[in-house]
């Protein structure tokens, strides 16, 4: 039997998912100022949840430094490193390229990069993470995720995943989610997500 073919998107299909999503981001961005004004303790109610999402002993954990009112990981962060899991944070080396991971313990040197990020510094040690902390603006319940649109996830993942396991845990407020996030085939799905609410596994 001949092994199917996923179609390739038009031109038009991909057109009209780019202005979906803009749509889609700038409504997703607005709620999530809501629910963060709603849900200041959101860090510290996901700390209880580290234990759920299926970090292997001494797996090396991504997160990020959140900003503005994205949903806070850092709480959980400190959770992983206390349980003796290694800690990273993503960089942007360049454009348009995969994130490169540097190991960052709290308290370590950061400085902001030209997007307003904060990173670790590129002297630090490079890591290779297994589990990845992801920020977003929405989700779905297919494990979409709508992001910035720079696509450096998306391509962070597909490598990662190329040469071996790693899960891809969103962090987001639980209003986050929406009623489908528009993708195509390059777009990396979440494994899991955690919320206020818990940990919601995503079927493959």
């Amino acid at each position: 039997m001949q092994a199917r073919e996923d179609p390739v998107p038009t031109a038009e299909a991909v057109l009209s998912a780019s202005m979906n999503k803009s749509s889609l981001r700038k409504d997703a961005a607005a709620r999530r100022m809501e629910l963060a004004r709603a849900l200041p303790d959101f860090a510290q109610r996901i700390v209880m949840f580290a234990g759920n999402l299926g970090a292997s002993q001494g797996a090396v954990v991504s997160g990020y430094w959140p900003i503005r009112d994205e949903a806070d990981p850092r709480g959980l962060m400190g959770a992983f490193a206390e349980k003796g899991h290694v800690l990273a944070l993503p960089r942007v080396a360049e454009r348009a390229a995969p994130l490169v991971f540097h190991r960052w313990r709290p308290g370590d040197a950061t400085l902001i990069d030209m997007f307003g990020l904060t990173e670790p510094l590129a002297s630090a040690d490079i890591a290779v993470p297994s589990l990845l902390l992801v920020p977003l603006l929405a989700f779905d319940a297919a494990g979409y995720r709508l992001g910035y649109g720079g696509g450096y996830y998306d391509r962070t993942l597909a490598g990662l995943r190329a040469d071996g396991d790693v899960l891809a845990v969103g962090v987001a407020y639980a209003g986050q989610e929406v009623a489908a996030v528009p993708h195509h085939d390059y777009d990396q799905r979440l494994d899991m997500i955690v919320t206020e609410n818990g940990v919601r596994r995503f079927t493959p």
